[in-house]
């Protein structure tokens, strides 16, 4: 089989999984035979080798079942940086994008990105370490209550190069940060999907682990916990970030403005124009008038 036929045959068969057939087989392609996709063009002639050949019909077949492209090529893009997942982490969101963005706008406009951030639940570790790139005077703290995940998230800090920069500990929440309170911002993306709501195989989301889905029932459970302890944690004018979904963002906004009256909240959108995030300042000074 040549490169073009890999690619047009594949592509089709992928179709029905994803809706991105076409970009599923050059991505699964690229990770077999090491080439870019940009090389697929000038030798799309090219027959695969025996070994390239079976490797990418082992690949294939598994993003076939539903498995996550990310999964099989054990690569995912975040930030313009690339992190290495496996099945411990979720395969980080291009929408949680717009949570670091408004953390670095936050944390900017405040003059304190040298200071102390925390990230609850860092997952592959995502968006401590694009803030970490991003803000090189800043020291990051990342929280998990999975061993497997703050392994993965150590792991892309060095390869990311800022390894110094990042702290990551495992525990539940908050729990492990006490001792290196105050925080200037605290950015959290918490399993927020309602149980009831946690999509089962072959859907892709079903192959990620299911702890960092499960938000119980109505996906807020996790939330009301790290709320309680935002008060121990939080410098004056601290910024807080949380990521949820259309479906829980209004709920979870009302949950910080029952327990910090007055608070600047504000709800952000993602791509799609639909809200994604919720941001905070000064929420540890509301609390204490």
């Amino acid at each position: 089989m040549t490169v073009a036929e890999a690619l047009r045959e594949t592509g089709r068969r992928l179709e029905a999984v994803g809706g991105s057939g076409r970009l599923d087989a050059t991505l699964l392609l690229e990770y077999v035979t090491g080439a870019t996709r940009e090389s697929f063009i000038t030798a799309d002639a090219r027959e695969l080798t025996a070994a390239e050949d079976a490797a990418f019909a082992q690949a294939a077949q598994r993003r076939l079942a539903g498995e996550p492209i990310a999964y099989i090529t054990g690569i995912a893009g975040f930030y313009g940086r690339t992190f290495a997942v496996d099945e411990r982490v979720l395969v980080p969101r291009p929408e949680t994008e717009h949570l670091v963005d408004a953390a670095l706008k936050l944390l900017r406009a405040a003059g304190t990105t040298g200071g102390r951030i925390a990230d609850i639940g860092t997952g592959s570790g995502a968006i401590a370490i694009a803030l970490a790139a991003e803000l090189p005077d800043a020291w990051v703290f990342g929280t998990d209550i999975s061993h497997g995940a703050i392994d993965v998230a150590r792991r892309n800090a060095a390869r990311n190069n800022v390894f110094q920069q990042c702290t990551f500990l495992h525990g539940d929440l908050a729990q492990p940060l006490a001792k290196f309170a105050p925080f200037d911002a605290l950015v959290a993306n918490l399993p927020y999907v309602p149980t009831a709501d946690v999509p089962a195989l072959p859907d892709p989301v079903g192959f990620e682990p299911r702890p960092a889905l499960d938000g119980g029932a109505d996906g807020l459970d996790l939330y009301r916990r790290l709320i309680a302890q935002l008060p121990a944690l939080l410098a004056p004018q601290a910024s807080v970030l949380f990521e949820a979904a259309p479906g829980t963002i209004e709920p979870l906004a009302r949950l910080m403005e029952s327990a910090f009256p007055g608070a600047d909240l504000t709800i952000g959108e993602d791509y799609a124009g639909l809200p994604r995030y919720l941001s905070s300042r000064g929420t540890a000074t509301q609390r204490q008038r």
